[in-house]
């Protein structure tokens, strides 16, 4: 299994589930840092049109292109039901954000092969390590 560090270095598009468009939120301050490093944020919310500039998808089945992580900002009550359609869609990693636990999940993940991150900030990780997005233009889904 990748640690954090190596799975955002290697991630390109990142949908993020419970993305805010309240801007006081973390769900909102946190994905909109990612994308200004240079990640592709895909948010996912049944209640917004467009966040961060982008589409919103009301759930990540309807997303129509691979994600490389789905990164999770709703209750831990929420999140095996989260991480068990990040693997219906093929998700290759799982991120549950800080204060955000499912041994539920993590145990599918790891069944599954699926890398899994949980009660970790992804904004604290790309700090530490001074990560930016890989660059690949040409790859970037439509």
């Amino acid at each position: 299994m990748r640690t954090a560090e190596q799975i955002l270095r290697e991630a390109r598009t990142i949908a993020v589930v419970g993305a805010s468009r309240d801007r006081t939120k973390t769900a909102h301050a946190v994905p909109l840092q990612i994308q200004r490093h240079g990640w592709r944020i895909v948010p996912v919310n049944p209640f917004a049109d467009e966040i961060f500039g982008e589409r919103v998808y009301r759930t990540l089945a309807d997303i129509p292109f691979a994600v490389d992580l789905v990164n999770v900002f709703r209750p831990s009550a929420d999140a095996t039901a989260v991480v068990k359609d990040a693997l219906a869609i093929g998700a290759p990693a799982i991120w549950l954000q800080q204060d955000i636990v499912s041994p539920e999940g993590r145990a599918l993940a790891e069944a599954a092969g699926v890398d899994y991150v949980e009660n970790t900030c992804i904004a604290v990780v790309r700090a530490v390590h001074a990560l930016s997005a890989p660059r690949n233009p040409a790859a970037d889904p439509g």
